[in-house]
C-alpha cells in the first residue's frame, strides 16, 4: 500500500504541502508575489519587511552556515544588509524560474563591500512565507 501511495504522489502534478491530509496545488502567483516582496525589502535594506517573509520554521542554508528560525535568520540578514548598502550597489538578474512553490534566481551584484560575479538562490514558498532558502555565490 505504501508503494502505491508513493507512486501516486510522484506522478501527481500537485505539490504535497506538509501538514495537510491531501496534495494541494501551489499558486505560482503567490510564490512570485512573496519573492517580489522579499526582493523589494532587500533592495531597501528593510530588515523588518525581510523578516516578514519567514516563519519560525524557516531554514536558510548558505556557505557560511545553516540558519533556522526567526532569530538566527535575522542575525544572518543583519550582516547581509551591511554588505549590500542601498547606495552604490548594483544588482543584475541573470535568470529566474518559478514552478509551483519553487522560485529560482541567478544573479550578480557589485557593492562597495562585496562583489558576486555569479550567485544563485532557491526558495520554497508556501502559505505566503519562505520556508526554505539556499544561497551560493562566487
Amino acid at each position: 500500500m505504501k508503494k502505491i501511495l508513493l507512486v501516486a504522489l510522484l506522478v501527481s502534478s500537485s505539490v504535497l504541502v506538509f501538514g495537510q491530509s491531501s496534495p494541494k496545488k501551489v499558486d505560482e502567483a503567490t510564490t512570485l508575489a512573496v519573492f517580489q516582496h522579499h526582493s523589494k525589502a532587500l533592495g531597501e535594506n528593510n530588515l523588518d519587511e525581510i523578516m516578514a517573509d519567514y516563519t519560525e520554521e524557516s531554514v536558510v542554508i548558505t556557505p557560511d552556515g545553516t540558519f533556522s528560525g526567526l532569530a538566527e535568520i535575522r542575525k544572518a540578514f543583519v550582516e547581509l544588509v551591511k554588505a549590500f548598502p542601498t547606495k552604490g550597489s548594483t544588482f543584475n538578474v541573470i535568470k529566474t524560474a518559478v514552478k509551483n512553490d519553487l522560485f529560482y534566481i541567478v544573479w550578480s551584484a557589485k557593492t562597495p563591500v562585496v562583489e558576486f560575479n555569479y550567485a544563485t538562490d532557491t526558495f520554497i514558498i508556501q502559505g505566503g512565507k519562505i520556508l526554505r532558502q539556499t544561497f551560493a555565490g562566487k
